[in-house]
């Protein structure tokens, strides 16, 4: 009665039953053991038709806890004659994606993976963090086999810091499902031709890509400019603001050192107005009272204008109106905001081009928090390969269902 009973709680089907169950107390473990009826035939995955029994193995396959107890499952696993002689191992339909896991366990694995670090994730399942990794590895990868990004037509690029120095990786994003899509090491030209094959090989041609965002980055602008030859670049307003108001808190810096009034006015300089404390916004009017002759004020109106100006929606206009504002701080004496205006110039058609595709990196910054925490999760695993399979499982997206239908559904 209970070899029916853990069959039914194992979804075990004919030709598969359970042999017998025993627990052994001294290692708490449960065993449950699975044979296969006498005269079964079995197909093999790549070859048609069912074969017979040539003869069988033991396999043992980890499963999940019975109550807190280590659960496994000892299977007489067949092997098949095929009609060419050949002999080959039959897969049981619980049978995990790596050797010696269940669908099931690997499930679990997955599910905590994207939550807390490896090494608690197999405090928990009673495995060694390296195959937590193992699994989460082999689980990536055939995801990213079985995903079809060929309707991908806007990209988001954008690099965040994998160590301490100048070690960085590159990530790229489905800007419409906010999704990363691809992953490479550096920040140089040929990274985005590593990104380029990468998508081409599931199935979106560089050619196909028609927008893509990024920061002013020289080699990212080349780098695109050759791998993605029908992208329209475009550099968002938040990238643009973040120089204007690097400007601003420069040109306070200096002034300061002549002027000890504008000390303790950096964040108020910075944030947005509607979100100062009543007596903060009082302290920075009265900063902007005195706009003829500090040149801080004179800075901090320039990026409130750029901003302004960002916010529109005509081309046309926002070319124009950047053109004016540029020989407007041109004629200035404010040196800081001086170079934003020449990086406006020498960017200008990409910066417009936000006024049209309001495409944004916005979500990757907001991502880097996040990788960030996954260089935590990862700790102790410092390869490439590593970061990359804890990126994609936090910000890829992946349907692990198309692999196993056990798993959880992405959000």
């Amino acid at each position: 009665m209970h070899d029916r009973l853990f069959e039914a709680a194992l979804g075990i089907a004919p030709p598969w039953f359970v042999a017998g169950v025993r627990f052994d107390e001294a290692s708490r473990v449960l065993t449950v053991g699975i044979d296969y009826a006498a005269g079964s035939r079995f197909g093999v995955e790549g070859v048609a038709g069912e074969h017979p029994v040539y003869d069988s193995l033991t396999k043992r396959y980890r499963h999940l806890n019975f109550f807190q107890h280590e659960c496994v499952l000892e299977v007489r696993t067949p092997r098949v004659q095929l009609s060419d002689g050949a002999v080959r191992l039959v897969e049981p339909p619980f049978a995990g994606k790596l050797s010696g896991f269940t669908l099931l366990f690997e499930a679990l694995v997955l599910m905590l993976a994207r939550q807390m670090p490896f090494a608690a994730v197999a405090r928990i399942v009673g495995v060694s963090a390296y195959r937590v990794l193992a699994i989460c590895q082999r689980y990536v990868a055939l995801a990213l086999q079985a995903a079809d990004f060929s309707a991908v037509r806007a990209l988001a690029i954008d690099e965040t810091s994998r160590a301490r120095g100048h070690d960085y990786i590159t990530l790229a994003a489905n800007a419409t499902e906010r999704r990363v899509l691809a992953v490479a090491e550096g920040r140089e030209i040929k990274t985005i031709a590593t990104i380029a094959a990468e998508l081409a090989e599931r199935g979106c041609p560089p050619e196909a890509i028609e927008s893509v965002s990024i920061d002013m980055s020289p080699a990212f602008i080349k780098g695109c400019t050759d791998q993605l030859p029908n992208a329209r670049i475009t550099f968002d307003k938040f990238h643009v603001v973040w120089h204007a108001n690097a400007a601003v808190d420069k040109t306070r810096r200096i002034e300061q050192r002549t002027d000890k009034s504008l000390k303790g006015l950096r964040w108020a300089l910075l944030k947005d107005r509607a979100s100062l404390r009543p007596e903060a916004a009082a302290d920075l009017d009265a900063l902007i009272a005195r706009m003829a002759t500090v040149r801080t004020a004179r800075a901090w109106v320039y990026k409130e204008q750029l901003r302004e100006i960002l916010e529109r929606k005509q081309v046309n206009v926002v070319r124009a109106m950047l053109a004016h504002w540029c020989t407007c701080v041109m004629r200035s004496k404010v040196e800081p905001m001086k170079e934003v205006a020449a990086l406006v110039r020498r960017h200008l058609e990409g910066i417009v081009a936000w006024a049209q595709t309001r495409q944004t990196n916005g979500f990757l910054e907001a991502l880097n928090g996040l990788f960030q925490a996954a260089k935590r999760r990862a700790r102790g695993f410092t390869r490439f390969d590593t970061i990359k399979t804890v990126i994609f499982l936090i910000a890829g997206k992946l349907d692990f269902r198309t692999v196993n239908p056990h798993a959880s559904q992405p959000t």
